[in-house]
């Protein structure tokens, strides 16, 4: 996996501005030594306000030297980190942006005489566009996402769910899971209780690092905003700021890029239903799936390390 400079290639796909755990997600990823980031891709909505929260955020991380590619757009709406970065100008943003994110994608892709990681976090939407545009990127890259639910559901749950990122598009996950190319996936088996409590989380609440201020920043933004718009939510309360993150499901996905130590990998057949299910079918194409961690704690530890690095 590991390029000629030592460091994995990858290429960041995340609905970043959406669920907060995508913002927690590109912290752990930009602290990470062992990647060499080639491309953030923004994807599905409003890719461009998703494109400004990663232009402000790779600012703070002194690496403006990553591109940004604007994916897909399928709305305007402006998401529940928009108060973050109200008055940032990304005309005025030093870094590399790609209008056509997907064509940015593929480019890369093709171009690269190594293997590429496509760290997937969000829905599939960029993805799917990119096989069509070009089938050959699936023989010149592998897949590492956060997508599907096979025998655990959100919170633990003994009953799978319908995992946002697969029920959004349905078809696309369903092109992207029979291309050609590798896929590891994180589904919520591992990383639907994903939830950073005690210590741990007050080491990243208090961090004095940049990133880490800002990443807390948005997180108390994006709780602000989630309180005002939706009062059904059970894991967001008065004070949970200062107690606990809220499902942080796509840091696995980046661990995974880059280790697979601490969790079990489990070779499957994997089928994705209309209502945007994935079910184990032993005649579907086999996915590398984690299905369990042999040790939640150290993987909770090395989390909490990259985050305030």
């Amino acid at each position: 996996m590991a390029g000629a400079s030592g460091k994995i290639p990858v290429i960041l796909d995340t609905d970043i501005g959406g669920d907060i755990d995508d913002t927690w997600a590109l912290v752990m990823l930009l602290n990470s030594p062992e990647f060499d980031i080639k491309l953030i891709l923004t994807e599905e909505g409003n890719t461009l306000y998703r494109a400004k929260i990663t232009a402000r955020m790779l600012e703070i991380a002194g690496r403006t030297d990553i591109p940004i590619g604007i994916g897909l757009a399928t709305s305007e709406e402006i998401g529940f980190q928009g108060a973050w970065i109200d008055s940032f100008d990304m005309d005025r943003y030093a870094g590399v942006v790609y209008e056509d994110g997907v064509d940015a994608m593929i480019d890369c892709v093709m171009r690269s005489a190594e293997e590429t990681t496509i760290i997937a976090i969000g829905p599939p939407g960029n993805l799917a566009a990119a096989l069509q545009r070009q089938p050959e990127i699936a023989k010149k890259s592998r897949i590492v996402g956060m997508y599907g639910s096979v025998r655990k559901g959100y919170f633990g749950s003994d009953t799978p769910d319908a995992e946002y990122n697969v029920a959004v598009h349905p078809d696309f996950c369903r092109k992207v899971f029979t291309a050609g190319w590798e896929i590891t996936l994180s589904p919520l088996d591992t990383c639907g209780m994903l939830i950073l409590k005690g210590d741990l989380y007050q080491k990243v609440l208090h961090s004095p690092k940049p990133l880490a201020r800002a990443l807390m920043e948005n997180y108390r933004l994006w709780l602000d905003a989630r309180k005002n718009t939706d009062e059904t939510r059970t894991d967001i309360y008065p004070g949970i700021y200062f107690e606990q993150s809220t499902l942080l499901c796509d840091t696995a996905a980046v661990y995974l890029a880059f280790s697979e130590e601490l969790a079990t990998i489990e070779d499957l057949g994997i089928t994705v239903t209309d209502d945007g299910c994935t079910r184990i079918d032993p005649q579907a194409k086999r996915i590398r799936c984690a299905t369990s961690w042999k040790d939640l704690a150290a993987f909770e530890e090395i989390l909490v390390q990259r985050l305030i690095r």
